[in-house]
């Protein structure tokens, strides 16, 4: 067996010494180093050998492989591959899959909310991260003594204004864009801002320290709560492509009055009952309220001759409903085997 390995190296070093182009490389491979090459079948006659012999052959028969091998890698880095010579594609080669991108899931989510509300004369507007305390609380009816500002787990910035104070923020809802909103484009108005905010909060499975809101205002003569549910139940029932009713319950919001707790029939389980909305058949999903008049006067609009709504609620959820998905970490998590599910 020693010497009719010495023999097969022989040949085929002689073989590979006259190669002259890619395609005797290709030849001479699948002659010695495919499955059912001469290499090949001196490894299946090992088993036949006495043990004592069996080890030493085997060494100089892996010995063997490992020469021809990188000989061969050496000829093609000289000689190139076959695609670049004469143009030559081989069309049974497996092809290979080209990864595209793809926009994360908040994006998607967030342009179907942003077509839904364009789709009602809506304008989507935008609003500063970093903001005032004053447009994000005490133009919105919360003073710097409202213990609701305890609610909002703010994050402040560490830099004071010409007054000595600590003034900004990172936002705490997209509810900042309303005065914003109002001191721009007045009255009539309607518009939706969506957008990126920050609470110092805990991270568990349901709470996460940055995540998506979007923000809902509609301001106009003799607008009423008959208004706010027209909005909302076309904004559910667009977004999770199904019939579904609302009900409102009342909740306290320092920015709104009468403060509205915004419940949907559930859409997993039509209003039957299921795990996902505890058995009630309904799911909680957003603040909602008739527009306070110190909000109204901080915009520079009549509380006497216009009225509005505004709801808000977190893009994540609409998400994680939409989905099934149990877990809001996983939007950021950066884990590739979720995100390309969507």
């Amino acid at each position: 067996m020693k010497n009719k390995l010495q023999n097969l190296k022989q040949e085929v070093l002689s073989q590979l010494a006259g190669i002259a182009d890619i395609f005797d490389i290709e030849k001479v491979e699948k002659k010695y180093l495919g499955k059912k090459g001469e290499l090949a079948a001196v490894f299946k006659e090992l088993k036949s050998l006495p043990e004592k012999e069996k080890k030493a052959v085997a060494q100089q028969a892996q010995q063997l492989r490992d020469e021809v091998m990188d000989k061969i890698v050496e000829l093609k880095n000289k000689f190139g591959s076959i695609d670049e010579k004469d143009g030559f594609i081989d069309v049974t080669l497996p092809g290979v899959k080209i990864e595209g991108g793809h926009l994360h899931p908040l994006t998607q989510v967030q342009r179907d909310l942003e077509r839904i509300f364009l789709s009602m004369g809506f304008k989507i507007l935008e609003g500063p991260e970093l903001e005032s305390d004053y447009y994000n609380f005490e133009a919105l009816n919360i003073p710097k003594t409202h213990p609701a500002r305890d609610m909002q787990d703010t994050f402040f910035i560490d830099q004071k204004n010409k007054a000595g104070e600590y003034d900004l923020v990172m936002r705490t809802h997209t509810s900042n864009v309303q005065v914003r909103a109002m001191e721009k484009y007045g009255a009539p108005l309607r518009a939706v801002a969506l957008g990126k905010i920050y609470r110092n909060e805990n991270i568990d499975a349901s709470h996460e320290h940055t995540f998506y809101q979007i923000e809902g205002l509609m301001i106009d003569e003799r607008i009423s709560l008959a208004n706010l549910a027209g909005v909302l139940k076309e904004m559910f029932s667009g977004f999770y492509q199904k019939e579904v009713n609302i009900r409102m319950r009342p909740g306290y919001f320092p920015f709104v009055e009468p403060g509205l707790e915004v419940e949907m029939s559930c859409v997993f389980c039509n209003g039957r009952g299921c795990s996902v909305c505890k058995k009630t058949g309904w799911v909680e999903m957003l603040g909602a309220g008739l527009v306070h008049p110190n909000v109204l006067r901080a915009g520079g609009i009549d509380p006497d001759k216009f009225q509005g709504f505004a709801f808000g609620t977190g893009i994540e959820r609409l998400a994680m409903l939409k989905y099934g998905i149990d877990d809001i970490r996983l939007f950021n998590s950066g884990d590739m085997s979720f995100l390309n599910q969507f």
